[in-house]
């Protein structure tokens, strides 16, 4: 599986995620020129490089996610981490 991390997700479960699974296909938005992007562009990106989206961005992600799967657009996925969660618990889960 291959993950693509928000532009606002946080850093710190990034590297957690990469210290505890090595072998994991982790990018950020920044390293593949995504930055200040909408989020339907990076759902698309995301989708068009079979990447799951780890995001914070409930509110936004959330709605265009759904607006992808009723008009049968691919998507990989998304995983929405709520920016409250205990960085421990977020790697864990």
């Amino acid at each position: 599986m291959k993950f693509l991390a928000d532009e606002n997700f946080d850093n710190a479960i990034a590297r957690g995620l990469r210290q505890r699974l090595p072998e994991i296909d982790l990018v950020r938005v920044q390293d593949v020129g995504l930055s200040g992007l909408n989020d339907q562009t990076i759902l698309a990106w995301a989708a068009a490089e079979n990447r799951v989206l780890l995001t914070h961005n409930v509110r936004t992600i959330t709605r265009y996610a759904y607006e992808r799967l009723l008009k049968d657009l691919p998507m990989a996925g998304v995983i929405e981490v709520r920016q409250s969660a205990a960085i421990g618990k977020a790697i864990a889960d």
